[in-house]
C-alpha cells in the first residue's frame, strides 16, 4: 500500500486537473503562454500519476484494469477479472 501522504497528494492532483481542465484548454487554444504559467503546477495533467486502484502501487501498472501487476496476478489467479485466465499449453 503506498504511502497515505502520496494518494492525497495525487487526489489534490486529479481534482485540481479537473477543475482547472476547461480554462487550460481555453488559454492553450488562445496561445496565452503567461496564462498558463499562472495556474497552479499540479493542474497540469502532465502532473498525473497512473496508481492501482486497490493498493496505490505506481510502478507496474496495468492500464487496461486499472491495477498493479501484483494485484493483476492475484485477483486473476483467484478468477475475480472477467475473461482472465492462466494460460497453459
Amino acid at each position: 500500500m503506498a504511502k497515505r501522504s502520496v494518494l492525497a497528494r495525487q487526489a489534490k492532483r486529479v481534482k485540481l486537473n479537473a477543475k482547472f481542465a476547461k480554462k487550460r484548454a481555453e488559454l492553450k487554444a488562445a496561445g496565452d503562454s503567461e496564462g498558463l504559467q499562472k495556474l497552479p503546477k499540479n493542474s497540469s495533467p502532465s502532473r498525473l500519476k497512473n496508481r492501482c486502484v486497490a493498493t496505490g502501487r505506481g510502478k507496474g501498472f496495468l492500464r487496461d484494469f486499472g491495477l498493479s501487476r501484483i494485484k493483476f496476478r492475484e485477483l486473476a489467479n483467484e478468477g475475480e477479472i472477467p475473461g482472465v485466465r492462466k494460460s497453459s499449453w
